[in-house]
């Protein structure tokens, strides 16, 4: 993967391996903004997720997206007004029978009330579809819209933002947050508007009965606007923690299954399996409270049922005994109030699709609100593709430094290797160096200027990082080369391919290279995924190439393979290449050794083994390891 065509992944920095443990809001120096912090063990990295706006914040940011569309929502809602309306006719007309059969009146007298009650199940549903397909045009376009900005400014943010907050709780936001709301939109809130529309009209047509009928209606109001509050106040904050929880668990099954080579090498299954659990059970809690929420909620609701039927009921026998009132008249009302359990029960059960939709819509808005990465007015441009690198110091968590005053040079063209145990501080180095991570202090020139000075923009296109965790999009194999190079020809691809030496097996595919790969298409070996960001690389040409660990996740014979690949992909590059192998490293120009966040040997393979140093001790092992064929 190179860092300019943004891959797709965000990997969690191996030098500090983070570990939420407890989720709490903040809120920012933005008031717009909310950004939720999740602490950790003592000695570990904090997890700060990305920002949530705030309620008022995320109603303007809707209606944002509504003004353009004006018309749509007018149009949609007259229609729906007067879909409603049309259908509280029907209570009247079947009154109206009651009062017919109440003065033995002959049956041919019902004959036009039939007729109309017809042609008004008519009239209503073709105006109710009519209006629900406009009030669905307005929801899809508005969360398309919605859907492009969370996409531009996801992919805009700061790479040390993302891993900063987990790729899990992005993954979250791009899938069940964006599920969430797509089905509100779709369904949710079409039927929430038609609910909260047959509330409002059906209470004007009690009104219109006998005023009396309304205020009886009225006295279940108290006990359902309770019903409502007391949920709301308990659901808002239960369904933002079980986001919050969800994301934790999504983050927790990445970083176990992603790093399941270093768990099983320190035997930390148990752990790992432990966390996931932890993370697990956490979830189900939080859904088990939201089930006894919804439980209590539908008990008090039937209790403001009750009341108002039952008023409703009593006021009608008593206004037909005065003569107030007749028996059609009475019935009508009856029927009018209980034709509100329908949409109240639906408005107040929506209310928890349409809260939970909420807390997506927050989530997603908090993202979309990101300010777009800054450049500078006037971007210098490297004069070369040197790297230096000084006095680096860098720390996840104040007090846990990684990095202690690292001093490194590559010059243009050169090939470095970065060796050393795990947690030494290499990734976190190549990082810092490939503008994922800003250092603590100290600084990091590329062609003789620093990175802020060259901005984002020209840091991408001068840098390339590829990891061990490169990403196959989904499409055909070309597609997924030309992310690196969208005007490269055929020719080009090929001579890509063939340079890492994965022409071979990319023509014997299916359909060559218009073959499918990725989700739901043809699936490619570890190996091949590398080779195909190694083609990207070549054909993207940076100046500069850093590596981390690229060729890790290949088997023995797959790995010797990839280092010739990548030996060739990196020729005429600087490069900075964070050795898995050791035998990589050996045929590097230069070799860095670092230990405890500092570099304590540098020099070429011969020049380290003979010191009988720490490069030595580590070729030894390596050596009497692959004899033993571990």
């Amino acid at each position: 993967m190179t860092q300019q065509q943004a891959d797709g992944q965000a990997a969690t920095p191996t030098d500090a391996n983070p570990e939420p443990q407890q989720a709490s809001a903040r809120t920012d120096a933005n008031p717009e903004r909310q950004t939720v912090q999740e602490t950790a063990g003592s000695g570990e990295p904090v997890r700060q997720l990305l920002p949530t706006a705030t309620a008022a914040r995320t109603r303007a940011a809707v209606g944002e997206l509504v003004r353009p569309h004006r018309l749509l929502a007018l149009c949609g809602f007259a229609v729906m007004v007067g879909a409603t309306a049309v259908g509280l006719l029907i209570q009247p007309l079947l009154g109206r029978v009651v009062d017919l059969a109440a003065d033995h009146r002959p049956p041919d007298a019902i004959t036009t009330i039939v007729v109309l009650l017809a042609a008004v199940a008519v009239v209503q549903g073709l105006t109710t579809g009519l209006g629900l397909s406009l009030i669905s045009r307005l929801g899809e376009t508005v969360l398309a819209r919605l859907r492009e900005r969370f996409v531009e400014r996801a992919l805009g943010l700061p790479l040390e933002q993302v891993e900063k907050a987990g790729s899990g709780d992005l993954t979250v936001r791009v899938t069940a947050d964006v599920s969430l709301i797509a089905d509100a939109v779709r369904n949710a809130l079409p039927e929430l508007a038609r609910s909260l529309l047959a509330i409002i009209l059906t209470l004007g047509a009690l009104a219109v009965l006998d005023w009396r009928f309304l205020l009886a209606a009225l006295l279940a109001v108290p006990v359902q606007v309770h019903t409502a509050r007391w949920y709301v106040r308990r659901a808002v904050p239960l369904y933002a923690e079980q986001r919050i929880a969800t994301g934790a668990q999504q983050q927790q099954l990445l970083d176990t299954i992603g790093g399941s080579t270093t768990v099983k090498a320190f035997r930390l299954e148990e752990e790992h399996s432990e966390r996931a659990a932890g993370r697990s059970w956490s979830v189900v809690q939080l859904t088990m409270r939201g089930v006894q929420l919804v439980l209590g909620f539908y008990s008090r609701l039937h209790v403001g049922e009750f009341i108002g039927l039952a008023a409703v009921l009593v006021t009608g026998f008593w206004l037909v005994r005065d003569g107030s009132a007749s028996l059609g008249t009475a019935t009508a009302a009856a029927l009018y109030f209980h034709s509100l359990f329908t949409p109240i029960n639906s408005a107040l059960v929506l209310i928890d699709d349409a809260l939970s939709a909420a807390a997506g819509l927050a989530r997603l808005v908090g993202v979309a609100d990101q300010p777009p990465p800054e450049q500078p007015a006037r971007p210098a441009t490297p004069r070369d593709a040197s790297i230096t690198v000084t006095g680096l110091c860098h720390a996840y968590e104040t007090g846990h430094p990684v990095l202690h005053d690292v001093d490194l040079t590559l010059l243009p063209g050169e090939r470095v290797a970065l060796v050393g145990a795990s947690g030494a501080g290499k990734t976190t180095l190549a990082k810092i160096i490939a503008g994922v991570h800003r250092p603590s202090a100290g600084t990091v020139q590329l062609g003789g200027a620093a990175l802020h000075e060259l901005g984002p923009a020209v840091t991408r296109r001068t840098v390339a990082l590829i990891t061990q965790e490169t990403h196959v999009f989904a499409g055909t194999l070309t597609d997924d080369l030309r992310l690196a190079k969208p005007g490269a020809s055929d020719g080009e691809l090929r001579s890509a391919l063939d340079r890492v030496d994965a022409l071979g097996w990319a023509e014997a595919l299916p359909e060559g290279l218009a073959t499918v790969v990725g989700e739901g298409g043809h699936r490619l070996s570890s190996a091949q995924t590398q080779a195909l960001a190694l083609a990207r690389l070549i054909l993207a040409d940076p100046p500069v190439a850093i590596l981390d660990e690229a060729t890790a996740e290949a088997g023995s014979t797959g790995a010797r393979a990839l280092e010739k690949a990548v030996a060739r992909a990196v020729d005429g590059r600087t490069a900075l290449i964070v050795a898995h192998r050791l035998t990589q490293a050996a045929t590097a120009d230069r070799i860095v050794v670092m230990d405890g966040g500092r570099i304590v040997e540098t020099g070429t393979h011969e020049e380290l083994r003979r010191t009988q140093g720490r490069y030595a001790a580590l070729w030894e092992a390596w050596s009497d390891s692959r004899d033993r064929g571990v």
